[in-house]
């Protein structure tokens, strides 16, 4: 008798909320190649939250990294509860949507406020994430806001909330709130080593080597963490810099003299192309290739190639929105490619059977002192002696069936 099932195939996604839902790549690229209208782009759920909004709230990347061509979306949108897509991402910590959507969504809000009052920068001190704070700082939030109920700050929440590790990060960045920035003023040295080697190697009185000598037997060393702005921090930022010898330069900023600052406002990538003209961009931008660094065709970086504004605007004439150019301005870390095969040239792989034998075990060598064993836990212990116990029993019953076959054929 022939039982036939019925496939449950799962349909492909027809509208973009329910590829962003679905956290779709492919359905969501080819649903905007076709084109949407205003209401498909912006259609809510029951909790007031659009495609995009509910893709950061549960970290669907990929999805929130295709949405940014499309102009039709508010990043201002508040759901039910007055989050944006900016407050979520920043009260659950997900820094690398967050940074996307910073520099890469247009006209990004930050001061927009729930109705408690509470800003993106509020919700992520009470949070204690710490890299969504600096982030949300150094792009121009205001520190200085305070909410509508109880009338506090950022630090006041911080504090109420124990975030201690953040109200350190806070402390840390006011103390330098403009970002450092390596370009024409290259110095690979550090510039406290000369006093620091100076004082090493001062010549020093007997009662000066007595102390350091009964210093250094009495005292423990413990393991810390590195010294602030010292020799660990500075090799970092000389071997990160721009014009560090050590890495393959592959871009130059558009603003050297300007690095990022508390409270100062930073424009996204699709604001400063409109602001920018496209030969002063081409001038600005360099693309590294066979180990030179050479400047960037026209083509690639070009007002026309990046313009999205004309895009879904007239839903009778659907065009595509996702242009060569606009794939350009996702960030290396986010874009999929394979850090072996960078090109994206993937070598096909034969298996074949080997022609020679399987080699056999080796026998375990014997217990020699001063190696270390692996360790056996006791249910692998317990099993190998039912085992051993088992065949005790079976060798007893083949021995107690010999002796009766041998009885029966001497009677």
């Amino acid at each position: 008798m022939n039982h036939c099932f019925p496939q449950c195939t799962r349909s492909a996604p027809k509208t973009l909320y329910e590829a962003c839902a679905r956290n779709d790549p492919t359905s969501l690229r080819r649903i905007m190649e076709r084109g949407v209208t205003k209401e498909e782009a912006m259609e809510l759920d029951i909790n007031g939250k659009n495609g995009l909004m509910l893709a950061v709230s549960k970290g669907f990347v990929d999805i929130v990294t295709m949405l940014h061509v499309c102009p039709l979306i508010d990043i201002n949108h508040q759901d039910n509860d007055g989050n944006t897509a900016l407050m979520i991402a920043a009260q659950a910590g997900f820094i690398s949507i967050l940074n996307y959507i910073l520099n890469y969504y247009s006209g990004v809000d930050t001061e927009v406020r729930d109705p408690r009052g509470f800003t993106a920068l509020i919700k992520a001190g009470l949070q204690g994430r710490e890299e969504c704070v600096s982030a949300l700082l150094m792009h121009g939030a205001d520190i200085n806001a305070m909410d509508l109920v109880q009338g506090r700050g950022l630090k006041d929440w911080v504090l109420k909330t124990g975030r201690f590790e953040t109200l350190g990060r806070l402390r840390r960045l006011q103390t330098r709130p403009i970002a450092e920035q390596f370009c024409e003023n290259y110095i690979p040295e550090w510039p406290e080593l000369a006093q620091l080697v100076e004082k090493a190697t001062a010549t020093k009185t007997a009662s000066q080597k007595l102390r350091q000598r009964l210093k250094e037997s009495l005292s423990f060393s413990f393991p810390h963490d590195p010294q602030e702005n010292g020799v660990m921090d500075y090799m970092v930022r000389m071997t990160t810099s721009i014009h560090s010898p050590l890495i393959a330069t592959g871009c130059h900023p558009l603003c050297p003299t300007s690095p990022p600052e508390i409270g100062k406002r930073r424009f996204a990538v699709p604001e400063l192309v409109e602001k920018h003209s496209s030969k002063e961009l081409e001038e600005s931008t360099v693309s590294h290739s066979n180990g030179s660094v050479t400047s960037a065709s026209p083509s690639t970086v070009s007002a026309n190639s990046v313009s999205l504004t004309s895009c879904c605007q007239d839903s009778a004439r659907r065009e595509s929105i996702l242009s060569g150019g606009a794939r350009s301005f996702i960030p290396r870390s986010m874009a999929h490619r394979n850090s072996i095969f960078p090109s994206g040239c993937i070598p096909k792989i034969e298996v074949t059977k080997s022609g020679e034998r399987t080699p056999k075990k080796e026998k375990k060598k014997k217990k020699q002192k001063g190696y270390l064993e692996p360790p056996v836990w006791k249910y692998k212990e317990a099993r190998e002696e039912k085992k051993r116990e088992k065949k005790q029993q079976e060798k007893e019953k083949e021995q107690e069936k010999k002796k009766g076959s041998k009885k029966g054929a001497s009677r």
